[in-house]
């Protein structure tokens, strides 16, 4: 139901009462979490041992710009370097989307982390918090890649997660800093952004995360809030079973909701399935505001632990490995030189 973020590189006392809380499902690291990898490690078996095997444990680990875990890791380009390549092959731009997936999935899966919040699959039309981080700006091409994204996160053990449904990529306004209105109508966002999530979804893909952006045309609520996107939408039209998760609740553009527990409640009542309070300082809040309520639907979240991976000796003792990276790290160069 919640899945919370923690302050530092060890537990606090606090923090491993919250881990054993009703209602949290799952903790999400970033990069204020990480000093090495034997010290992300360490926290992440203190959080198993602490709250059990089944807790999901997650990063946003896309490559580019958004990479929490850096050092001892393979540097991922972003996936606009993907796209470019496409405009040039695209069935060498669908391999190095795969292997780019493979390679974040398996790094990920061998130090114990269950699933990276991947791919992006928001069009590349000049969003100021997506940027780098989408594939392209054409449905078609980005619906390709990925699916090949998550073809290749599913090879490495991982589960895949779209985001952020509907579309984040064709309104300007970054949903961290300020409220974000989408006035196109719903033919339009079908046939533009809406058409990569179809076609992911279609590829078995296991998690959608949602989008704090208003379409008055379709909704007077933001789509994580919304029950036409996420019932009507997501799960009727498109046929999605697979888990449905909340962005950040502490973004500004959660605030149409009002204080902390209000945003959590509006986004349950909407229909997903997780809620992402990703700073210490709402857990507490968020914590208090999922008692009584029913627990997350285990068929759905079940799919999000990672399937059993490689160690991270057996890992980098791979030949196809090295190949894979020497291929994907070759894009940063290409950019640079571009």
């Amino acid at each position: 139901m919640l899945m919370i973020g923690l302050a530092g590189l060890e537990l606090s006392d606090a923090e491993r009462g919250w881990l054993v809380a009703p209602g949290v499902s799952g903790v999400i690291l970033f990069a204020r979490n990480f000093a090495s990898r034997d010290q992300v490690m360490a926290l992440i078996e203190s959080i198993r041992e602490v709250a059990g095997e089944d807790i999901l444990v997650a990063v946003d680990q896309e490559g580019g710009p958004v990479q929490r875990f850096r050092d001892g890791f393979t540097r991922l380009p972003p996936l606009s370097s993907v796209g470019e390549v496409y405009d040039r092959d695209a069935n060498e731009a669908i391999r190095l989307a795969e292997e780019h997936a493979w390679v974040m999935g398996s790094e990920m899966r061998a130090i114990g982390v269950d699933f990276s919040f991947a791919p992006v699959v928001d069009l590349a039309r000049g969003n100021a918090a997506i940027g780098l981080r989408a594939f392209h700006a054409d449905p078609t091409a980005a619906a390709e890649l990925g699916q090949a994204y998550v073809r290749g996160m599913h090879l490495a053990g991982m589960a895949g997660v779209l985001k952020h449904f509907p579309g984040h990529g064709s309104v300007e306004v970054d949903t961290h800093k300020a409220a974000a209105v989408d006035p196109r109508s719903l033919e339009t966002i079908r046939r533009n952004d809406l058409y990569p999530f179809a076609e992911c979804i279609d590829a078995r893909v296991e998690a959608v995360m949602m989008a704090h952006v208003v379409y008055p045309e379709v909704d007077a609520n933001p789509a994580g809030f919304s029950n036409v996107w996420i019932q009507q939408i997501l799960r009727g039209e498109l046929g999605f079973k697979g888990a449905v998760i909340s962005d950040d609740i502490s973004m500004a553009a959660a605030g149409a909701a009002g204080g902390v527990a209000a945003r959590v409640h509006a986004h349950l009542d909407a229909g997903c399935d997780l809620v992402l309070a990703c700073f210490p300082d709402v857990v507490e809040e968020a914590i208090a505001a999922v008692q009584g309520r029913a627990a997350a639907s285990p068929e759905r979240l079940s799919p999000l632990r990672g399937a059993l991976g490689a160690t991270w000796e057996g890992l980098t003792d791979n030949p196809q490995r090295d190949r894979f990276i020497a291929r994907i790290t070759a894009l940063d160069a290409q950019e640079h030189h571009s």
